[in-house]
């Protein structure tokens, strides 16, 4: 697509979106593109991209909050909170290695927008969780704004929140305003080898009710664990289970000890310091052992409890390869390129067990033809109709790309 819009400022964001408004013009909502395989084909015209909506427009480190135009690239969100010892506490991933796009191009729009989070949130929370406020451009071309720079907001609907894991299709965010959190002055991961996947959700979850502020645990199948880089690990060929402690260094030693006299029914431990466990935690941020090898790939979240039997399930119709996130909370399956993706099996085994799944890496024609989103319950189904007609009532923004008829 050639005819891409590229408003600077949330005044011609506005202006461009009356005269779309007014023609009744659909259009295809972008960050820095990075996601655009993700969800339905959008059918439109024109493109709008927020790209060149840049710049950190507040700061306060001592009041631990951000404020961010829409297009301000993730790195250099996170490279003048690093400066400040501070961070992201819901640790966002990056799905441009997975969807065959470069590392580190995403925007701090997209993150909200698309409610990303990665390992810390079973400890931190979900992005949306520290969504303060934002600006934005609705499909009426009305500038709005929601929330503020205090953590809750009781004088009624949040709108900020409610955007989260909205994918574009219910305004354009001109501005984003988040909380923050310091960075933990060490960390220390424990690696279990060999474990089956039902065993690794047992340590995991075992791991996650002890009092020793465990901020990440995810498990690797031998193949994915295979294709890490990490120097120590990438030679195993055999499953891992990655239990990680953030805190001051003589606690992190500690409570790495503790957690080890707990978990010693599980074998002895591999033991990654400060950087190793840097290096292996941004393997796993990054999803660089899921490249877009030929197959599909999906997410899929689930009670812990019956993640290994989901995904065994599922491994009597296909082969597949699975990452376990969040002590099994969350799932990304690689299964074989098909018709559908294997969507209906899927489906079918979510159904059963519990979930939702959403296929994340498909072709387009693929993705034309199956349900990406989870579908909807009928009263939530009512419920997102009426919002998207509220804040779009004419269908102009990212039309199709969660679900065909909204």
């Amino acid at each position: 697509m050639d005819d891409i819009m590229r408003p600077a400022t949330e005044w011609e964001l506005k202006s461009m979106m009356t005269v779309l408004a007014e023609r009744g013009i659909p259009v295809e909502i972008l960050g820095a593109g990075s996601k655009r395989g993700i969800g339905r084909p959008v059918v439109a015209p024109v493109a709008l991209t927020t790209g060149a909506m840049r710049g950190i427009s507040l700061y306060e480190p001592s009041e631990l909050v951000m404020s961010a135009r829409a297009g301000t690239p993730l790195s250099q969100i996170e490279v003048e909170l690093a400066s400040r010892g501070q961070m992201l506490p819901f640790e966002p991933i990056d799905l441009g290695p997975a969807l065959g796009t470069d590392a580190g191009l995403q925007t701090i729009g997209a993150i909200f927008a698309a409610n990303i989070s990665g390992s810390r949130r079973i400890s931190a929370g979900a992005a949306r969780d520290y969504l303060l406020g934002a600006r934005g451009v609705n499909g009426r071309a009305e500038i709005f704004k929601s929330g503020g720079r205090v953590m809750k907001n009781v004088t009624g609907y949040d709108v900020a929140r409610g955007l989260a894991g909205s994918w574009g299709t219910l305004a354009v965010l001109s501005e984003v305003t988040f909380k923050v959190l310091p960075l933990p002055d060490d960390v220390a991961t424990l690696v279990y080898p060999d474990l089956t996947d039902d065993l690794a959700v047992e340590l995991m979850s075992l791991a996650l009710t002890q009092p020793y502020e465990v901020s990440g645990t995810v498990h690797l199948s031998p193949t994915l664990a295979s294709r890490l880089r990490h120097k120590g690990l990438s030679k195993e060929h055999r499953s891992l289970t990655a239990i990680r402690i953030e805190n001051f260094t003589r606690s992190v030693s500690y409570r790495k000890q503790k957690l080890r006299e707990i978990l010693s029914a599980y074998g002895a431990p591999l033991e990654l310091e400060l950087e190793s466990s840097l290096e292996f935690w941004g393997e796993v941020r990054r999803l660089s052992f899921l490249p877009p090898n030929g197959t599909h790939l999906w997410r899929i979240s689930t009670t812990p409890s019956v993640a290994a039997s989901l995904v065994s399930s599922i491994r009597r119709h296909m082969r597949v390869e699975a990452f376990y996130d969040w002590s099994g909370g969350l799932i990304w399956l690689e299964t074989p390129a098909s018709a559908d993706a294997g969507s209906a099996d899927i489906r079918r085994a979510v159904a059963t067990h519990g979930g939702h799944a959403t296929l994340i890496r498909a072709d387009e024609t693929v993705r034309r033809t199956v349900e990406v989103f989870h579908p909807l319950a009928p009263a939530t189904d009512k419920l997102t109709r009426g919002i998207k007609h509220a804040f779009d009532p004419f269908r102009l923004l990212n039309p199709g790309r969660m679900y065909a008829t909204m």
